[in-house]
């Protein structure tokens, strides 16, 4: 999210408190500046060594997961004869993260003595009694990400770090074993993908997912295993600093699918002697057929990204909206069918540990309903790589991470646009990082999309995005008069008012905002009260980029065609329930209450009816 969208500026709060206390944090350690992952804060290239004897970091328990889970509370003590405020915590992962580990050579250069960043960090001032006694206490969160750990005191602040202390080593019981699963829509309407990740090369251990309806015996599918290395991405840190193994990732495709039928399964691993290596026990209903008349409710957001349980470093101090979201979610998830989470997934920028984390959050989510992801500019923007936009965002991941991590039914995975049809709904979701411009390849894609569905059967069109390429009052876009992407809607909107497209989704701005059915930077129709019905004059757009990042503002003055915006977390669920009646609600993550709704009721002559830009040409009748 380019500077200028945003409003707050967000200080790392648990630092503060300490501070006020007495620890004196915030004179030593800066905010979790704006645009900035807070590992990059960490010159972990410029970190001394001083082992100090009379300093000291034990971790306990020593031994994570006895029975079975993949995250556990850790439990870590330390002290220091010269507490400072420039003292933290960070936990390395794997746990020997000394100047062997560094790749290459520096010739006479000694060279850096630590080359990984940390996977976390929390100040040691956050034990209240450390500026004073010298000795603190924190507890951290950690999951099952197939290495061991360990604890490391640093003294001089985060810019300037000296080691002074190194804990025992800490692992789970079954480093490898395979975790996070992660459910999305194949290319056909009756298969469903199951992802996850572990630390078993296809060489080691056969990959499967054992499923089945209740009552049937079970079937065991194969997984295809994929990984990449330091050199498949494009730029620091993810070459560097945030490189982390990423393990393996394998994916399942489930096949021949009953509608709407409800299946089991697991994911597993068969070593070479038959013993299999099982996860966890999950469900998911299957999709309906295109067309299916049947109750299908979707939830729509951006910009989530990743949250700390344990008050960790976070990025801009996502956790009050990140978290919320996906409580909010997990919550209501026997009421939601499909989930869309449109670009600006995790924000690791580079810090390859962090997509782990990330997908260990959503589980709940993402193991039960599918999670389809579009591409945001933290996932694939850096120079000279082929994204439209030229910047630095994705940290040096351009596209690899989350290309590899989930699975989207695209038809070529570097070019991040596919559609996906579900019952009564057709989604086309493009690449805004991407060239969308008439004659593109993607235009190409976008008008096929819109063009090929039935509208008879799947009334429900929907436009996705993660960049406003329609309508947008956020401040950075109001700026520039063009409350969008340069261009965008000059080369779109005649797509969507051709092929009469329902609704329009963007993140990318982190507010919440819903225009009026609109064409030409007009409203063409107006809701009955909070109903609208007969004729596409026009789609209405909503941004939804309020998942968890830090909020922005909007420009002073409200367009004519912005019917409700407010700074807030958030996201839109969508309910149909036939083919002419609709429910749009728009959630706060805070309560998961509703704040702003409409229904649209429509038949199929609604969607014929000749309105501006989209009629076709006709014959007049014979005299």
């Amino acid at each position: 999210m380019p500077p200028g969208e945003i409003l707050l500026i967000v200080l790392l709060v648990a630092a503060a408190t300490a501070a006020a206390a007495g620890g004196g944090a915030a004179s030593a350690f800066s905010p979790s500046r704006l645009g900035e992952q807070p590992l990059s804060l960490i010159g972990i290239h410029r970190a001394t060594v001083g082992i100090d004897a009379a300093a000291s970091v034990e971790a306990w328990p020593r031994l994570l997961g006895v029975k079975g889970e993949d995250t556990a509370w850790v439990t870590v003590y330390f002290a220091s004869p010269h507490a400072s405020a420039g003292d933290w915590i960070g936990v390395f992962s794997p746990s020997n993260f000394n100047a062997s580990t560094c790749p290459g050579s520096h010739g006479s250069d000694p060279g850096p003595v630590i080359c990984s960043a940390p996977i976390k960090y929390q100040l040691a001032n956050y034990s209240s009694d450390y500026g004073k006694s010298g000795k603190g206490t924190l507890k951290f969160l950690l999951i099952n990400q197939r290495q061991d750990f360990s604890f490391a005191l640093f003294t001089g602040g985060l810019s300037n770090p000296k080691l002074i202390a190194v804990s025992n080593k800490i692992a789970f019981t079954n480093p490898k074993a395979p975790v996070y699963p992660r459910l999305a829509q194949g290319k056909a309407w009756n298969e469903m993908t199951v992802t996850w990740t572990s630390g078993y090369d296809i060489e080691e251990a056969y990959p499967f997912v054992e499923w089945g309806m209740k009552w049937n015996p079970p079937t065991r599918t194969a997984a295809g295993t994929v990984t990449f290395d330091r050199e498949s991405l494009c730029g620091e840190p993810a070459r560097t600093v945030g490189w982390r193994d990423p393990g393996f990732i394998h994916t399942a495709f489930l096949t021949d699918l009953w509608p709407n039928k409800e299946y089991y399964y697991k994911i597993g691993h068969m070593l070479p002697d038959g013993k299999v290596i099982w996860g966890k026990f999950y469900s998911f209903k299957a999709p309906p057929y295109p067309g299916q008349k049947s109750l299908q409710r979707v939830v729509i957001f951006g910009d989530m990204g990743k949250a700390e349980r344990d008050g960790s470093n976070e990025y801009s101090n996502y956790q009050p909206g990140s978290l919320n979201t996906t409580d909010t979610l997990i919550k209501d998830l026997d009421n939601i069918d499909i989930v869309f989470h449109i670009g600006d997934i995790t924000y690791a920028n580079g810090y390859i540990s962090q997509w782990d984390q990330f997908t260990q959050q959503v589980e709940p989510i993402a193991a039960r309903v599918p999670y389809m992801i579009a591409s945001g500019n933290h996932e694939r923007d850096w120079p000279n790589t082929g994204s439209f936009f030229n910047g630095t965002d994705s940290g040096g991941e351009c596209g690899v991470l989350a290309e590899t991590m989930y699975y989207t039914p695209t038809e070529n995975r570097a070019n991040y646009w596919y559609s996906t049809d579900y019952g009564m709904f057709r989604f086309c979701v493009a690449d805004s990082e991407h060239d969308w411009r008439e004659g593109t390849e993607q235009y190409k894609f976008i008008e096929s999309c819109l063009a090929t569905v039935d509208r008879k059967k799947q009334p429900w069109l929907v436009f996705v995005a993660h960049r406003v390429l329609g309508y947008s009052s956020g401040f950075f876009y109001g700026v520039g008069g063009a409350f969008a992407e340069p261009t965008a809607r000059r080369s779109l909107q005649k797509l969507w008012q051709k092929y009469r497209v329902d609704l329009a989704f963007y993140g990318h701005v982190h507010n919440y905002e819903r225009t009026c059915p609109v064409y030409e930077e007009r409203c063409v129709s107006s809701p009955e009260g909070s109903r609208y019905s007969g004729t596409v004059n026009g789609t209405i757009h909503a941004v939804v980029g309020g998942g968890g990042s830090h909020l922005s503002n909007f420009t002073v003055e409200t367009p004519a065609w912005s019917v409700y915006r407010e700074m807030e977390y958030g996201f839109v669920k969508l309910t149909a329930f036939n083919y002419t009646s609709l429910l749009y609600e728009y959630k706060r993550s805070s309560d998961g209450k509703v704040y702003d709704s409409f229904t649209v009721h429509r038949e199929y002559r609604d969607v014929l009816t000749c309105v501006a830009d989209s009629c076709p040409p006709t014959i007049p009748p014979a005299t």
